[in-house]
């Protein structure tokens, strides 16, 4: 059976993170508490051993849709891939929970978090993209989608460009659906090319607090 949410939780103010970002630790990953976090602004990271860290950085790496950066290049290979929406999540979670994250040496994606994010897709808060070729999975990425917002949270390529054909395909599905922006959580060079640009915390979170109640026509299918 699949859980309700709950509005019984609370968090710190994210604004009042400490220097590296961290607005607390412990608790669980309830799908409860985890779209809590989101919701204002706040994510999971951490390694197996360690308590849960809750996370809301400064700068944040947001990428306005229409600042996309299709390169010619990228886009001659769209055509070589199949590309899918939420027919594989717990494939591409896993597959995404092999790459290690910044500058650490084991995956952040520990099964506790896999477990958890898996529950949000059953209540259609996470969602996966997937690049197929030949009907075999080779690249994907997957999410958290609040309100008008899509929180990227993690992506994996098993041919080259694979993830970042899904990512160009989700930015126009995004478009379609009249989302705003994607949360790219932590600045990377790699997302920056694309068109990603740090933003101060509290531009983040009132753009956030702005549209994470707000309708939008997507249909993850």
């Amino acid at each position: 059976m699949i859980p309700k949410l709950s509005y019984h939780l609370s968090f710190p103010n994210p604004l009042d993170a400490s220097p590296e970002g961290i607005v607390a630790y412990g608790g669980d990953l309830s799908p409860s508490r985890l779209m809590l976090g989101y919701r204002n602004g706040i994510f999971p990271w951490y390694s197996v051993g360690d308590p849960i860290l809750w996370w809301s950085p400064n700068p944040r790496l947001i990428l306005e849709l229409t600042d996309f950066k299709l390169h010619r290049s990228l886009r001659k290979k769209i055509s070589q891939f199949e590309i899918r929406f939420d027919t594989a999540f717990s494939q591409v979670i896993r597959e995404c929970s092999k790459i290690p994250r910044g500058q650490q040496q084991g995956s952040w994606i520990v099964p506790e978090m896999i477990e958890g994010y898996e529950v949000l897709h059953g209540l259609g808060h996470a969602h996966s993209v997937e690049a197929y070729q030949d009907g075999v999975l080779v690249g994907g990425l997957y999410g958290v989608s609040v309100g008008k917002v899509f929180c990227g949270e993690s992506m994996f390529a098993h041919v080259t460009d694979a993830s970042k054909v899904a990512f160009s395909v989700l930015i126009e599905k995004l478009k379609e659906w009249d989302f705003e922006f994607i949360d790219c959580q932590v600045p990377t060079s790699h997302l920056k090319s694309l068109g990603a640009v740090e933003v101060s915390r509290e531009y983040f979170l009132k753009r956030l607090y702005d549209v994470r109640d707000s309708f939008t026509s997507h249909h993850w299918e």
